[in-house]
């Protein structure tokens, strides 16, 4: 398993759904088997520029670990959520 930190950037609008989007793919990780290590919801904050003449946006991060399988989940369903505005993944090196 690899370790990966995930950055969610979120439609305003959506805030309120936050919660239930974040249990839903905290429950797409552990079920195969993968761990959420660290959750931080940073709240909305202004973006560099505007996005679909949105200025704010719902900001979260997650440290995870699980395979290849679970982040290609991970990310259709990132893909395909219209609340997401934009995501980025990146993959870290475990220290062990």
């Amino acid at each position: 398993m690899r370790h990966y930190e995930i950055t969610l950037i979120v439609h305003p609008d959506q805030s309120t759904q936050v919660e239930t989007m974040i249990n839903k793919y905290k429950e797409i990780i552990t079920t195969d088997g993968g761990k959420v290590h660290r959750f931080e919801d940073w709240g909305r904050k202004h973006l560099a520029y505007p996005i679909n003449k949105i200025y704010k946006a719902h900001y979260l991060m997650l440290n995870i670990e699980c395979n290849k399988d679970t982040l290609d989940k991970l990310n259709h369903n990132f893909r395909f959520n219209d609340a997401i505005l934009r995501n980025l993944i990146i993959s870290k090196k475990c220290n062990h």
